[in-house]
């Protein structure tokens, strides 16, 4: 990845907000252009966050008087932190925006689940949001609260859409060893998928392209259903086929959460990605992924169940 040459002299400030998954991929490709400030909810982290080359920073989105030493510390953010469990609003996001500068740069990693079910239509940064659930409607309440912040304060803020995270470490493997169905053909719906290493470039770019008030789907070309996914996954790794079932019987067999996932079909459009942030998928889709992963050796790469079950 190649930045331009006027952000590697001095190094600015950056916040990191969030240091899970994506935010420990990302490191690497921040800390040689800026000097990043990483928050983070636990002290035993530190360590890791200074051999990543990061200042780690202790403080609690949910603890509003741990954030005062957060305050004007960064003109540019990047901010990963999830919303709260509960709740209409996202307060976390709330107390972030108070603390934060005026002129600042700030790009938000939101989730694809904000425009709820399309019957799986192809969908493009235009269509309006219309959330199913609450967790999704957290995320439209920070997007909302962030535009705001930007307006008021003369900031810049911009949106990554998220569909479904993979990895190595990050597939369906649990649920595929222990039989969880899928829909049946007839009743199943498009999912959407982003490589996490992919997401974070797609992150790093928006930093520097990234356009004001501007939305980007953060998606891979994957067009499968999710039955189809679990299926392809299953063959990648030599695993029996889910079962498919019609979904007035899957409700007794499947956790509510996952039955929300599979009540929302919808195929997103990457156009704006590819184009205005210059985005070259090193995993344009899943199969390539898969096929790219035996070829090095699977066992040598995943472990035998995922850290992130749907």
């Amino acid at each position: 990845m190649n930045f331009n040459n006027k952000f590697r002299l001095g190094r600015p400030r950056l916040l990191l907000v969030g240091c899970g998954d994506v935010g420990m991929r990302l490191l690497p490709l921040l800390v040689p252009h800026f000097r990043v400030f990483a928050v983070t909810r636990e002290a035993s982290r530190a360590a890791q966050l200074r051999a990543l080359g990061a200042v780690p920073v202790v403080a609690d989105l949910d603890r509003p008087e741990s954030l005062a030493r957060l305050r004007g510390l960064a003109t540019r953010i990047v901010h990963l932190a999830p919303p709260p469990t509960e709740g209409a609003v996202d307060l976390r996001t709330r107390r972030l925006t108070a603390i934060l500068p005026e002129g600042a740069r700030l790009v938000y990693v939101s989730t694809s689940g904000v425009y709820g079910d399309c019957q799986g239509a192809l969908v493009d940064e235009t269509r309006s949001v219309a959330p199913k659930n609450a967790r999704a409607g957290r995320r439209v309440d920070a997007e909302r609260v962030l535009r705001a912040w930007a307006v008021r304060t003369g900031s810049s803020v911009a949106i990554l859409r998220v569909p479904g995270i993979y990895a190595a470490d990050r597939l369906p493997l649990r649920r595929l060893h222990e039989g969880t169905p899928a829909l049946r053909a007839e009743d199943d719906v498009y999912t959407n998928h982003i490589q996490a290493d992919d997401l974070a470039r797609i992150v790093a770019l928006a930093l520097f392209r990234g356009l004001p008030g501007r939305v980007y789907h953060a998606a891979d070309d994957t067009r499968l259903k999710m039955g189809d996914y679990f299926d392809v996954v299953a063959d990648a790794y030599q695993l029996a086929r889910p079962p498919r079932l019609a979904r007035e019987d899957l409700r007794a067999a499947v956790s509510p959460m996952l039955l929300s996932f599979m009540s929302e079909s919808r195929r997103l459009d990457n156009t704006r990605m590819r184009r205005e942030l210059g985005v070259r998928l090193r995993y344009p889709d899943v199969q390539h992924a898969l096929a790219r992963w035996a070829a090095a050796g699977a066992d040598r790469i995943a472990p035998p169940f995922d850290k992130h079950p749907p």
